[in-house]
C-alpha cells in the first residue's frame, strides 16, 4: 500500500488513481480517502488524474497524539504534493478539508496549485465570538467532546440524519450507504475525533481567506444543517478575491456521497473552464 512520511515521522495512506492533471482530494472530519469513492472515480473517468490520502490519525494512515491544528494538517498535504512532485493541482476539499486547504494555500501560496473546491465547508469561523455573534456557541462544542468522549460510535451514528437529511422525502440514501459511511470515521482515533472537532470549530481562518487570490468553487447544500451558508460557504464567498458559490436546494452536508456524480460533474466543469 501507498504511504508517504510526513511531520514527526507520521506515515500517510493515500490512493493514486488515473493520469493527467492532478486532483488532490481532502476529507473532512474523520473521513478517509475512501469517502471520495462516488466522486474521484468519475473525475478519473474523465481523464484526471485524482490522489485522495488519509489524514493524520484517520483510516489507513499513523494515529499520533498530536498534530490534528490546521498548521499540521496542511503541513502534512503540503509534504504529499512535494513527495509526489505534483504541480499545477486542483484542491477539492470537504468540510474540515476546505480548512486544511486554506490553511495550505495562505501558508505555501498557490505556487503548484490553480484552482480548488470547496464542498461543504466549515471556513471560516464555526464559533460564536463577539466578532462572530452568529457563530456556534461554545456549549454545543463542548457537548459533542463530551459525547464523543463517551459514546463516539454514538455520536457519529447522531450525525447521520443531518449528514444526509434522511427526513427529506427526496432522500434516496439507502440503510446500506448510511451504515457505510457511518463506520468511515470509526476507524479515525478517539484523539483525532476530539482535536479535529475543535479545530473545525474553533479556527478563525477569516484572514487567512482574506489573502487566497486562487479560483475557488463553493458547493453547498442550503439542508445543511451544522454548516449553515450564511455561516460557512456564504462568508467565506464574500472574503475570498476569486470565488464562486453555488448552492443547490435541498442538499445537506454529505452532498459529495449522496451526490458523487453531481459533484464530479461540477468539479469537471470548474477545471475545464478557462
Amino acid at each position: 500500500m501507498p504511504f508517504i512520511k510526513v511531520t514527526n515521522g507520521t506515515n500517510l495512506f493515500y490512493q493514486d488513481n488515473g493520469s493527467g492533471v492532478p486532483v488532490v482530494f481532502v476529507h473532512g472530519w474523520c473521513m478517509n480517502s475512501a469517502s471520495w469513492e462516488y466522486v474521484m472515480h468519475d473525475v478519473a473517468d474523465n481523464g484526471f488524474r485524482c490522489i485522495a490520502y488519509d489524514q493524520r490519525g484517520c483510516g489507513r494512515s499513523d494515529q499520533p497524539f498530536r498534530g490534528y491544528d490546521y498548521c499540521t494538517l496542511a503541513d502534512d498535504l503540503a509534504a504529499l504534493i512535494e513527495r509526489l512532485d505534483l504541480d499545477k493541482v486542483i484542491l477539492v476539499g470537504h468540510s474540515l478539508g476546505c480548512g486544511v486547504i486554506t490553511q495550505y494555500l495562505a501558508d505555501y501560496g498557490d505556487t503548484h496549485v490553480i484552482k480548488a473546491v470547496y464542498i461543504g465547508t466549515t471556513t471560516p469561523y464555526l464559533a460564536k465570538s463577539a466578532n462572530n455573534p452568529d457563530g456556534i456557541d461554545r456549549e454545543v462544542l463542548d457537548f459533542a467532546i463530551d459525547f464523543i468522549k463517551r459514546d463516539r460510535p454514538g455520536f457519529i451514528y447522531s450525525l447521520a440524519d443531518d449528514f444526509f437529511y434522511l427526513s427529506s422525502e427526496e432522500c434516496k440514501v439507502s440503510q446500506h450507504m448510511i451504515d457505510w459511511t457511518v463506520a468511515i470515521p470509526l476507524q479515525a482515533s478517539a484523539k483525532a475525533a476530539v482535536e479535529m472537532q475543535r479545530t473545525a470549530v474553533v479556527s478563525d481562518q477569516r484572514e487567512e481567506l482574506k489573502g487566497i487570490s486562487t479560483p475557488v468553487l463553493l458547493i453547498h447544500g442550503n439542508k445543511d444543517i451544522g454548516c449553515p451558508v450564511p455561516l460557512t460557504a456564504g462568508a467565506t464567498h464574500k472574503l475570498l478575491i476569486n470565488s464562486t458559490l453555488k448552492v443547490y436546494k435541498e442538499q445537506p452536508h454529505g452532498i459529495y456521497i449522496s451526490q458523487g456524480k453531481m459533484m464530479a460533474a461540477d468539479i469537471i466543469a470548474f477545471i475545464n473552464n478557462n
